[in-house]
C-alpha cells in the first residue's frame, strides 16, 4: 500500500471506497430545495407558542418537532460529510454555515417551548397522558426534559440563548478551520533522506515506524508548526470554556463541567471516581513506559517512541479487504444478527476509506436514520484495522437504535456510545490472540492491546483531567494563555509517563491538536466506555447469549432510559470503581505476560 508515498485526490479514489452520500440526497440541488422547506417549519411550530398547555397541542408540536429534527438529521449530515470530504473546499463549509445558521434561527423562534412544559405542573401532566394517550409517545422525553426545570429560564432568555449558539460554536469552528484546513507541516524525513509528507492524519502511522529519525522529524515537525501560533491555539481554546462557563452560569449551574454531565444524566463522581482510580493504578503506566524503553533499547525514551511497536518485524501491512474479514470473524460472538448489518455496511458503502488531499484526518461514524457513514483514513496498519472495528461498532449502534427507538429516543449520548465501539475492538483482540501460535506474534498483539489500555484509559484520563482543571482555572477568572496551558499539559504528562520518559516542551504544546477539548467534557467517556467495554466483551466470551441477548437490547436502547441504567441492563454498574480497577488489572496481567514473552 502506497497511501504513505503520496496522497491521493478525491477524484482519484474508486467509488466503492466511498460512502454512498447520494443515500442523503442526489445533488446539492435537492439538498437546497429541502433546507427551503425549514422556514416553513419554523413558522408552523412558532405558531405553537402559548399552546402547550393543552395536551393535543403538545402532542401536535412534538410529533412535527420529531418531523422536523428528521429532517435536519438528513440535512445536517449531507452537507458535514460532504464538507469532510475535502475541507478545503468552500462550496460544503457554506453549506454547513447556512445550515447551521437555519437551525439556529429555528432554536430561537422555538425557544418558548421548554418553559411552556416546564411551567405544566406535575398534577396536569399526569393528567395529560389520561386525557390524551398518544401523548404516552413521548412520556420519556417529557420526563427527562422536565427533570432540568431548575435550569430553565424564561422563554425570552431562552431565546437569547438559542440565539447566541451559532456563536458559541465559533471556537470549534475556528479550531477546526485552523487545524485541518489552513495549517501545515514540514515534510518529514527519514534515515535514508526520504521526504514523507507530514499531516494531522499521517502524523500517527509516521509514529509508528521502525525508523526513529523518521519518528523524530515527524513528531518535531507537527509539534513546531503548533508552536509558531501557540497564542492563536490558547485564544482560541481560552474563548471555547469561556462560552461554556457562560451557558453553565446562565443556566444556574455552579460550573460547566457540573452542567455537561447533568445534560446527559451521568453523575459527576463517576468522572472524579475515573480519575481517582487512574491515580490509585498510576504505577502500571509507569511501569509500561519503563518496559517500553528497555524492549527499545534506548538510552532515553521520548515521545515520538510512544507508538512504534515494541516487537520488530510484526508491523505487517493488512490489505482493507483482509481487515474486513477478519473483523466479521471476529464478531462471531456477537451472533448472526449483529454481523448481518456489519455485512451490510461492508457492502453497501456506509464507509470513506482512504485518506484524500483535503479529507478531514481521523475517523468518525455518524449516525445517519437514513444509515450510518463511517469516516476513515485507513493506512493498512493494526491501529487501522481497530479503528475500523472501532467505527463499525458505532455504526451498528446507531443502526440498531434507530431502528428499534422512535426518532425522539433514538439519539443516545456518548457515554454509552464508546461502550459499543470499544467492545468490538476487544473481542478482535481476544481473537486475534486466540489465533495465533507464533510467540512474536502473539508479543505484537499484547503490545498493541497494552497500547489501547495506555491510549484509551490512561491518555483519555489525562486529557479529562487536563479539561477539567482548565475548567476550573477559567470559572476562577484566570485567562488561558499558551503559558499556563502548556505548564499544566506538561504537569500532567510527568504524573501519568513518570520519570523514564523524557517530558519535553514539544509534548507541552499536544492540547493544541486535541479537538476533544472542543466537545464540552467529552473525552472521559472513551475511558470509561473502555472500562465497560472490558468487562462486557468478557461476559459475552463467558456467557454467550443471554449475555449477548442483553448486550443486543442495550445496542437498540437509544436514550429511552439513562445511560447509567442502559448499561446495568448489560451487566456494568459504572457508578461504581470497580468497571475501571478491573481493566487496570488486565492490563498489569498483560504487562506481567508481555514482559514474560520478552524475556524467552
Amino acid at each position: 500500500m502506497d497511501e504513505m508515498k503520496r496522497i491521493r485526490s478525491r477524484e482519484e479514489i474508486p467509488e466503492e471506497d466511498k460512502w454512498a452520500i447520494e443515500d442523503l440526497y442526489a445533488t446539492d440541488a435537492a439538498w437546497e430545495e429541502d433546507l427551503k422547506t425549514v422556514a416553513d417549519d419554523q413558522e408552523y411550530l412558532a405558531s405553537f407558542a402559548g399552546k402547550l398547555a393543552d395536551p393535543r397541542q403538545l402532542y401536535d408540536y412534538l410529533h412535527r418537532s420529531e418531523e422536523l429534527n428528521t429532517k435536519a438529521d438528513r440535512l445536517g449530515n449531507y452537507c458535514m460529510r460532504k464538507a469532510d470530504e475535502d475541507t478545503r473546499n468552500a462550496t460544503y463549509q457554506a453549506m454547513q454555515g447556512r445550515f447551521m445558521s437555519v437551525f439556529v434561527a429555528l432554536g430561537a423562534a422555538t425557544s418558548f417551548d421548554t418553559p411552556e412544559i416546564m411551567s405544566i405542573s406535575d398534577e396536569d401532566m399526569d393528567r395529560f397522558y389520561r386525557e390524551y394517550p398518544a401523548l404516552e409517545r413521548y412520556r420519556r422525553y417529557l420526563t427527562n426534559l422536565r427533570r432540568m426545570k431548575a435550569h430553565t429560564l424564561s422563554a425570552a432568555e431562552e431565546k437569547l440563548l438559542a440565539a447566541a449558539g451559532e456563536m458559541a460554536d465559533a471556537p470549534d469552528s475556528i479550531y477546526g478551520a485552523f487545524a485541518d484546513a489552513d495549517l501545515t507541516f514540514p515534510d518529514a524525513v527519514d534515515s535514508k533522506g526520504e521526504k514523507h509528507p507530514l499531516t494531522q492524519g499521517t502524523f500517527v502511522p509516521l509514529e509508528e515506524s521502525t525508523d526513529r529519525i523518521l519518528r523524530k522529524s515527524a513528531y518535531e515537525n507537527l509539534y513546531d508548526s503548533f508552536a509558531a501560533f501557540k497564542n492563536t491555539a490558547a485564544a482560541t481554546l481560552n474563548a471555547q470554556n469561556k462560552q461554556l462557563k457562560f451557558f453553565a452560569e446562565a443556566r444556574k449551574y455552579e460550573n460547566a463541567f457540573e452542567r455537561s454531565l447533568d445534560r446527559t444524566n451521568v453523575p459527576t463522581s463517576v468522572y472524579l471516581n475515573l480519575i481517582e482510580a487512574v491515580h490509585n493504578n498510576v504505577d502500571k503506566m509507569h511501569r509500561y513506559v519503563r518496559l517500553r524503553k528497555k524492549l527499545l533499547g534506548v538510552d532515553q525514551l521520548h515521545f515520538y517512541d510512544i507508538y512504534t511497536p515494541l516487537v520488530a518485524d510484526a508491523d505487517r501491512k493488512i490489505p482493507y479487504g483482509e481487515a474486513k474479514q477478519t473483523i466479521y470473524d471476529a464478531l462471531h460472538p456477537l451472533g448472526e444478527d449483529y454481523r448481518a448489518i456489519l455485512k451490510e455496511g461492508f457492502e453497501n458503502r456506509w464507509i470513506d476509506v482512504y485518506q484524500n488531499t483535503g479529507k478531514r484526518s481521523g475517523a468518525y461514524s455518524a449516525g445517519a436514520q437514513v444509515h450510518p457513514f463511517v469516516l476513515m483514513n485507513y493506512s493498512g496498519t493494526l491501529d487501522s484495522q481497530f479503528t475500523l472495528a472501532h467505527e463499525m461498532g458505532h455504526a451498528i449502534h446507531s443502526y440498531l437504535s434507530n431502528k428499534h427507538q422512535k426518532a425522539i429516543d433514538a439519539d443516545y449520548v456518548i457515554f454509552v456510545a464508546e461502550v459499543a465501539s470499544t467492545c468490538n475492538e476487544a473481542l478482535l483482540m481476544e481473537y486475534l490472540l486466540g489465533k495465533t501460535t507464533d510467540k512474536k506474534e502473539r508479543a505484537y498483539l499484547i503490545n498493541h492491546f497494552l497500547d489501547q489500555f495506555k491510549g484509551t484509559i490512561y491518555r483519555q484520563t489525562m486529557f479529562a483531567e487536563f479539561e477539567l482543571n482548565i475548567g476550573r482555572l477559567v470559572a476562577e477568572g484566570q485567562t488561558l494563555t499558551a503559558e499556563v496551558l502548556c505548564a499544566e499539559y506538561k504537569r500532567l504528562n510527568e504524573l501519568y509517563y513518570g520519570p523514564d520518559m523524557v517530558v519535553d516542551d514539544r509534548i507541552a504544546m499536544e492540547w493544541a491538536r486535541i479537538p476533544h477539548f472542543y466537545y464540552n467534557y467529552y473525552v472521559f467517556q472513551y475511558a470509561t466506555g473502555y472500562s465497560a467495554a472490558i468487562a462486557l466483551s468478557r461476559r459475552i466470551l463467558a456467557e454467550g447469549e443471554t449475555a449477548v441477548k442483553d448486550y443486543l437490547n442495550f445496542l437498540s436502547g437509544g436514550c429511552s432510559k439513562s445511560p447509567i441504567d442502559l448499561l446495568k441492563g448489560a451487566g456494568v454498574d459504572m457508578t461504581s470503581p470497580a468497571p475501571v480497577n478491573q481493566a487496570l488489572e488486565l492490563f498489569g496481567q498483560l504487562l506481567d505476560e508481555m514482559e514474560a514473552l520478552m524475556e524467552e
